[in-house]
This record gives structure tokens, C-alpha cells and sequence, in this order.
């Protein structure tokens, strides 16, 4: 037999599905441990990261005090007012830590100035963080660790304040007046840190909770404003061509006069001899918010409210923002029917449609972005982030609900329950990006 002169043949090995292919010049997303020491890598990543854990541990503890008010379990000794803790928690505890990320990292590009280091906020914020679980320990353990809590978070504030002013001063940008309006809203922030300090220590709740109302309106609201009229109108523009950049002055005037009005209402309640002593005065507020909530109801159209809805992280900015113009309308509401019946009918409803509504919302909103966009990844909001914000309304409309007249004080432990939740997953969300490294592999 004459051998063939072909070669022999190999077996045949099945064919492994094709990979798809990774878009021409686009790396492989970067993988890496989550580290402690990437926190100090970039402003944003130290500030938000300090102000989640301020946020779930403020959020955690207000659930234990409503389970211990509705069931009885856990049996709680209160050393400070729960109603003070929690409203100074809630509204000076994450807040200016949220700010100091943004800030520290938008805040030179505004200026056209260097920016810190991330080591030189390290003691500031930690400051900050740190006092405020003393705070809440000391809510519990004696009014000394409260104030030596508060005594932190002051020192923590003025520090971080100062680094910012610093900026604005040395900035040789002509357009400093956003930066400047925050600058002056956190004097006021520290004032007030002092003043409920203060208070606390004489024993006097009423004032210290007048001060907390303060700081709510004159330096977090005052903040968010600025914010918001900066960057929503730049956003939108960006993302919808056909919306125009529209952001004339007169608007943030309105919303910090509104916020300054606000502030001579806590004052002039509190000097009042009792809730809703003098009417005129009443009638005045109540002119006044209806006024400005449908001004800003109007400017939430005009800014692109419609058009946004098809975009979801930028739809989450928006109706944020809705949320200050029905907080101004819903407390027109509740006065008007204070002075109907002599009544709180719709209790304390109002302040958290500010609280929850306008400024968590808003604080989802801008805080997802920030974190995806200097994490490497798409500016959107996935489905998880998507659905969290929604249930965060849901949470806000619980509350709302729960401090209407009558209704039954479980309302509460579940609204406390579902912010809780959406916080907490939240923040596990976006906390575990921090530490580790952008996945495009480009610094920050």
C-alpha cells in the first residue's frame, strides 16, 4: 500500500462562543480592593464617605427611638431631648460633610484655583464625623459627651469653612458669587453649631431647636439654593441642547430671601408668647410662601421639569428641586389651617417636605452623579439608583402622612424605617466605590 502523502487529521475541538468585543480604545475597567487610604485620594471620596456613615448611623438611631416609642423595645434613657438629637443630626451631621466633597472638588474649578490636598480635610472632617457620633452617644451617656460632640463638630466646621473661604479670597475668577453665598451660609452653619451647643448647656431646648431651624434654612437650604441655581440649568443644558443655560440673578435672590424670610419666622415664633400669637404675622408668611413656591413651581417648568423626566439622573435633580416649591406651598397650607381651626393639623409635615423631599432628594441626586462621574463610569442612573429614589418619595410621602392630625404613631416608626432602608443601601452602594480605584484607571 502507498501511504498518503496528506498529513493526519487532528480532532476536531468544539468552537467556544465569540466574545464581544471591547469598544477600539477602551480600556478593561480597573478592579482593585477597597482600601482606606483611596478615601484620601480625592475630596469627594473622604467627604461623601464620612457623611454616609454620619447618615446611616443619624438614620439608624431615630429608627430605634421610634421602635422604642411605638413597641417599648429597646427600653432608651435619654440624656438630651430625642427631638433635638435627631433634628441636629439630621440637618448639620452629613450635610456639610456632602458639601465638603462637592465643594473641595468643584469648588477650585468655579474659583480657577488649586486645589487642597485630600490629607489637609482629614482633620476637619473627621472632626465633624467624629463629633456627631459623640453626639449621638451622648444622647444616652450625659449632656457632657453631647457638648464635647458639638464642641468637635464646631471646631470641625469653622476649620473646614475656613479652607473655603480661603479659596474664594485668593480666587481670580470674576464670578464668585455662589461660592460667596455658601462661604457666608456656613458662618451661619457654625454660629448655630455654637449656639445649640450653648443652649444645650443652660437647658435650653427651645432655643437650641430655634437654632437648629436656623441653620436648616440660613446655611444647608441657603447652600442647596446656590447649588441648584448654578448647576441645574447646566446640567439640563448639557444633557437636553435645546434647554438654554437660564439662571438669570433675580432667581437666587428669591430663594435665598425666601430662606432668609424663613429664618425671621423661627425668630419671630420663637419671641412669640404662643404658637400663632399674632395672626398678621401668620398671614404675612402665608402670602409669602404661597408667592415664592409658585415662582419656583413655574422655574421648575421653565428649567426643563418635562423634557428631564426622559433621563433619569437628570429627572432625579429636578424633582428634587419641586420638592422646595410644594415644601413652601404645603407650609402655606399648614399655616392657613392652623389659623382656621387653632390647630397643627398638618403637624410638622411641612418641614420634611423641605428635609426629605427637597434636600434628600437633591442630596441622592447630586451625590449619584458626583460619585459616577468621578468613579469612571457612565453619568446615569441604573435601575438600583433609579429605584431608590423613588422609594425615597414613597418615604417622604409616609411622613407627610404619619404628621397629619390623628393618625397613629406607628406611621412614624415606618417612615423612619423606609429612609432608614434607602439611605443605608444606598450608602452601601456608593461607599464601597471610594476605596477602591476609578475603573477607567485614570486618577482621583
Amino acid at each position: 500500500m502507498v501511504a498518503s502523502s496528506s498529513p493526519p487529521r487532528r480532532p476536531v475541538l468544539p468552537i467556544a462562543p465569540a466574545q464581544p468585543a471591547r469598544p477600539a480604545g477602551r480600556p478593561a475597567p480597573v478592579r482593585g480592593p477597597w482600601r482606606p487610604a483611596r478615601l484620601l485620594t480625592a475630596p469627594h471620596r473622604l467627604g461623601f464617605f464620612l457623611a454616609m456613615c454620619v447618615l446611616v448611623a443619624g438614620s439608624g438611631w431615630w429608627l430605634l427611638v421610634q421602635e422604642s416609642r411605638v413597641h417599648g423595645v429597646p427600653q432608651l434613657h435619654y440624656a438630651v431631648l430625642p427631638t433635638l438629637t435627631h433634628a441636629a443630626v439630621m440637618v448639620l451631621g452629613f450635610m456639610p460633610l456632602f458639601f465638603a466633597g462637592f465643594l473641595f472638588t468643584a469648588g477650585p474649578r468655579w474659583l480657577d484655583v488649586e486645589p487642597y490636598p485630600t490629607q489637609r480635610l482629614l482633620a476637619p472632617l473627621g472632626l465633624q464625623a467624629g463629633g456627631w457620633l459623640l453626639w449621638l452617644i451622648g444622647a444616652h451617656a450625659g449632656l457632657v459627651w453631647a457638648a464635647l460632640g458639638l464642641a468637635a463638630v464646631c471646631a470641625g466646621l469653622a476649620w473646614m469653612m475656613g479652607l473655603f473661604w480661603r479659596l474664594i479670597l485668593t480666587s481670580p475668577a470674576t464670578d464668585r458669587l455662589h461660592a460667596l453665598v455658601i462661604g457666608v451660609a456656613g458662618i451661619v452653619g457654625t454660629l448655630c453649631v455654637a449656639g445649640i451647643g450653648i443652649a444645650l448647656l443652660t437647658e435650653q431646648p427651645a432655643l437650641a431647636l430655634a437654632l437648629v431651624r436656623t441653620a436648616l434654612w440660613g446655611f444647608i437650604a441657603a447652600t442647596f439654593a446656590s447649588v441648584a441655581h448654578r448647576m441645574i440649568p447646566f446640567f439640563t443644558s448639557s444633557v437636553l441642547p435645546l434647554i438654554e443655560v437660564w439662571r438669570p440673578f433675580w432667581v437666587l435672590w428669591l430663594m435665598l430671601g425666601v430662606c432668609g424670610f424663613e429664618v425671621l419666622a423661627v425668630w419671630v415664633d420663637f419671641a412669640a408668647p404662643a404658637a400663632h400669637a399674632w395672626p398678621a404675622w401668620t398671614g404675612v408668611v402665608i402670602v409669602v410662601e404661597l408667592l415664592t413656591g409658585g415662582v419656583l413651581l413655574w422655574l421648575a417648568v421653565v428649567w426643563g421639569l418635562v423634557q428631564s423626566l426622559k433621563i433619569r439622573l437628570l429627572a432625579m435633580l429636578h424633582v428634587g428641586f419641586v420638592w422646595l416649591a410644594l415644601a413652601l406651598l404645603y407650609s402655606a397650607a399648614s399655616q392657613a389651617l392652623w389659623l382656621a381651626t387653632g390647630q397643627a393639623v398638618l403637624g410638622l409635615g411641612a418641614l420634611h417636605a423641605l428635609a426629605m423631599g427637597f434636600l434628600g432628594s437633591t442630596m441622592i441626586a447630586m451625590v449619584t452623579r458626583v460619585s459616577c462621574g468621578h468613579s469612571g463610569r457612565s453619568l446615569v442612573a441604573d435601575n438600583l439608583a433609579w429605584g431608590l429614589f423613588w422609594a425615597l418619595q414613597v418615604a417622604v410621602g409616609l411622613r407627610l402622612v404619619a404628621a397629619v392630625q390623628g393618625m397613629p404613631a406607628w406611621l412614624f416608626g415606618l417612615a423612619a424605617l423606609a429612609w432608614t432602608a434607602v439611605v443605608t443601601v444606598w450608602a452601601v452602594r456608593y461607599a464601597s466605590w471610594y476605596g477602591r480605584p476609578r475603573i477607567d484607571g485614570r486618577p482621583g
